[in-house]
């Protein structure tokens, strides 16, 4: 049986075509102090905003994060939005294929956010012109594409790409080339969806494509009623299979091909910010798994990690195979004897992209986040109470520690004692660590200037003579120089072990 892991360790060879409507998602973050004397409405104070893709744009920039190669099909305006959908879609590596055709400008989703919180959304869309002159064309181009890929994914958004016909010209082709499609559905009538091999609704959209009501999740009708709908549908429209996202109820699979048909999972997430674009992250998950022969079950598992973390960033965000990993239960046998505990500080230690994502993450929830950094070739007092003191002033305390190559360059070829493995696994099995991260270079300037930390702490250093200090309190940060606890050193250690 194919593992979790193995399969997160083939993603990067998953190479996935994505088809769907377009949009550009634009956060813009602030705060509300006071009522407008103009109208009983808040007084709404901007202090940065942030443009991301969403939509299909989404699902592949998700793909992407997860290592797959991606190809996406949509359409855009001849605007400056568009050009900034395309260049965002190149930026995160995937291979823009854009139809843009004249009078349809693009799709933009505005939203204002206040103190975490969503305060209104704005958008800008209008009707899709008729496609019937170029859809000739887009067919063409699509055979072509499907003949490169392992999997496609349809992410209809119910804009006007994927009409009636239009998407049933789309799974003809991929059913005429034996390709796996998966559809993240929208609106009533599934039929234009038919044999496809997963469709993925939500609870609300399941229910209004049954026509039918549900009992209350919590109750012991609802499964049995679910199943019974769910196995009407896909014998109806020759579905392979159903997933059914169930919100903070987990996920349920619905297929003829497992025994019993109906197998459940419930939700991983553990705090929820924002749920927008969850839908495709979950997407964008089946289809890498799949696309590397995952069995269905793992994937939904997989996926509904995925959307357990990706609900506790703010924003349309992605996550890495790096956050799943970490996310992941561990598995075989010795490792199922062991505490989750004693394996905790393993899932301590971050790449510098995951770390940037959990402090975000941290930041936005309102969170105070502390950073430190050094060799620590051999943990003594001094360490130890800096460590103490520093967690002592924020939420949340990141660790960054020199890589061997950085140590030797710093203090001579006879250094480090303990190896970067060694030394970041000890670091992250104190209590007062949160997380840690191995970098290369010779300071620790470009992790502080990713990473922007609410508190810089170290011992003997001053701000006049610190570089890092004084990038920390250029955008407002808090910057303490600790307390040197004396008679405690790595080379006074090393001189008496000598």
């Amino acid at each position: 049986m194919v593992s979790l892991i193995d399969s997160l360790r083939s993603f990067s060879s998953v190479r996935v075509l994505v088809l769907g409507d377009l949009m550009l998602d634009r956060f813009t973050y602030g705060k509300v102090e006071r009522i407008s004397p103009e109208a009983p409405v808040p007084v709404f104070q901007i202090r940065e905003q942030k443009e991301m893709l969403g939509g299909a744009g989404n699902v592949a920039a998700n793909l992407r994060s997860l290592g797959c190669e991606v190809s996406v099909v949509g359409l855009v305006g001849r605007d400056a939005d568009g050009d900034l959908v395309e260049q965002l879609l190149r930026d995160c590596g995937a291979k823009p294929i854009l139809f843009r055709p004249e009078g349809f400008p693009t799709i933009v989703k505005m939203r204002l956010i206040a103190s975490g919180s969503h305060l209104s959304r704005v958008d800008r869309e209008e009707p899709l012109p008729i496609l019937k002159k170029v859809l000739p064309r887009v067919g063409n181009i699509f055979r072509r594409l499907v003949q490169q890929v392992d999997i496609v994914l349809l992410s209809d958004y119910s804009k006007g790409l994927l009409t009636e016909q239009t998407t049933r010209i789309f799974i003809d082709i991929c059913r005429e080339q034996n390709k796996k499609v998966i559809v993240d559905p929208k609106g009533k009538d599934y039929a234009k969806y038919h044999g496809a091999m997963l469709v993925k609704p939500n609870l609300k959209e399941f229910v209004q494509a049954t026509g039918s009501t549900l009992p209350d999740p919590r109750s012991d009708a609802f499964l049995p009623r679910l199943t019974e709908l769910a196995i009407s549908l896909i014998k109806k429209h020759e579905f392979g299979s159903l997933i059914i996202t169930l919100g903070e109820h987990g996920m349920a699979l619905v297929s003829p091909d497992i025994t019993p048909p109906l197998l459940r999972i419930p939700t991983q997430a553990k705090e929820v910010y924002d749920v927008s674009g969850a839908g495709d992250t979950s997407l964008a998950v089946l289809g890498a798994a799949l696309g590397c022969q995952t069995p269905l079950d793992s994937a939904m598992r997989l996926a509904n990690i995925a959307s357990g973390l990706v609900v506790a960033k703010l924003g349309t965000a992605t996550v890495s195979c790096e956050e799943l990993l970490q996310a992941l239960p561990k598995e075989g046998k010795i490792e199922s004897a062991i505490s989750d505990t004693l394996l905790l500080p393993e899932r301590k230690i971050l790449s510098l992209d995951a770390a940037e994502a959990v402090i975000r993450r941290l930041q936005h929830a309102g969170k105070r986040v502390g950073f430190t950094n050094g060799a620590f070739d051999c943990c003594h007092m001094g360490h130890l109470r800096s460590f103490m003191a520093a967690r002592k002033l924020c939420d949340a305390l990141v660790v960054a520690i020199n890589s061997d190559a950085s140590v030797r360059r710093l203090k001579g070829e006879t250094r480090p004692v303990q190896d970067e493995a060694t030394r970041s696994l000890i670091v992250a099995s104190l209590e007062y660590v949160d997380y840690v991260i191995i970098f290369d270079d010779d300071t620790a300037m470009n992790v502080v200037q990713r990473l922007r930390p609410d508190v810089l702490a170290k011992e003997g250093y001053t701000v006049d003579n610190w570089p890092e200090a004084q990038f920390v309190q250029s955008y407002g940060g808090q910057v303490v120089t600790l307390p040197r606890v004396e008679g405690y050193s790595t080379s006074n250690l090393v001189h008496k072990m000598k």
